[in-house]
């Protein structure tokens, strides 16, 4: 007969979300149904309710109604064919620019989502099941990029080591350095951006907006930018870097401030007096080039990831050298 059980947090667990906790610990329970029993007050965490996006602390209890879903590692793992599982292994291997015992660094690839989403069944999440250890841990995501955005991806290989990423992210110990390829030349060439930024329903689907401070929903966002070389007065490389972490914060700065991202289907704005260059891809000409981050051990882990095929086809076209100093980040104080 199913009955409440009590667990303990552990210290490798501390600053986890709540469901977070919850997906580790009971993989099969859906974010819908946790949410219900919350809301009920089924699930308490030291006796007191919760909500999903509370964090818990090593030696709280959490207080677990019977769930009718597996718990991790409560029964047999069950191995892909061996073909499949090591095919998409190789995959990730092959994307894989860093890796020790504690963390894996990708170069994500255009057009593959980081997580599920409505009509896709590929996407990074789902593929690192294949890297589970020999104790059945997957390595756990610590950040996200566009679907259409490519390069460095960290992700963590234990509890504890995406704990101490994640929290390098939220305390922004974390530097993120962006190749852009933009319409026009931003004047003057090194910047910064600051604005609000909400979420904008619409037929294109999720889409930032720029809006004003106390707006719903409203959250401030800083964006660096510098430009290292221009085509003309047409296009221009940016490097990019975001202060804040907000969805599509590069992508609605660039185009707030007149120089919307080449290839971007959401932000770029039609312009009867400019025409897509010819001989480049219309895809989204954003990239990830490098990261910066306190190793969850001590010490830096900094990894430069090369250019996607699109883009160093731009780049091969505009006559761009990859070698022009774009590794460094824009300037807070420039």
């Amino acid at each position: 007969m199913a009955t409440v059980v009590t667990k303990t947090v552990q210290p490798d667990e501390a600053d986890m979300r709540l469901d977070r906790w919850f997906k580790q610990h009971y993989p099969g329970l859906s974010f819908g149904h946790l949410q219900k029993l919350l809301r009920s007050g089924q699930v308490r965490v030291d006796g007191a309710r919760a909500k999903t996006n509370d964090r818990v602390n090593p030696g709280q209890t959490i207080r677990i109604p019977p769930l009718g879903v597996d718990e991790a590692g409560g029964s047999p793992h069950v191995a892909r064919p061996a073909g499949a599982r090591g095919g998409v292994a190789d995959q990730l291997m092959e994307m894989c620019l860093y890796q020790d015992d504690q963390v894996f660094v990708f170069n994500k690839p255009w057009g593959l989502a980081v997580q599920g989403g409505s009509g896709l069944s590929t996407h990074v999440d789902a593929m690192l099941e294949a890297l589970r250890d020999a104790k059945g841990q997957k390595p756990r995501l610590v950040h996200r990029l566009d679907r259409e955005t490519s390069g460095v991806l960290v992700v963590a290989r234990t509890r504890l080591a995406a704990s101490k990423l994640a929290a390098s992210f939220r305390a922004r110990t974390t530097r993120k350095i962006y190749w852009a390829l933009v319409k026009g030349v931003p004047r003057p060439t090194q910047g910064r951006v600051s604005t609000w930024l909400a979420r904008d329903g619409g037929p294109a689907g999720e889409k930032m907006k720029v809006a004003r401070h106390g707006d719903d929903d409203a959250s401030h966002a800083v964006s660096l930018y510098s430009v290292v070389d221009i085509a003309g007065q047409n296009l221009a490389w940016l490097t990019m870097r975001p202060v804040t972490g907000r969805t599509h914060q590069l992508r609605a700065h660039a185009a707030h401030i007149g120089h919307p991202i080449i290839g971007d289907s959401k932000y770029f704005e039609a312009d009867t007096n400019w025409t897509f260059p010819g001989g480049m891809q219309n895809k989204l000409h954003l990239h990830a080039r490098r990261i910066v981050i306190p190793h969850p051990s001590g010490g830096t882990i900094d990894v430069t990831a090369p250019l996607p095929p699109h883009m160093l086809q731009s780049w091969n076209l505009l006559g761009f050298e990859t070698d022009l100093g774009g590794e460094a980040e824009p300037d807070e104080n420039e």
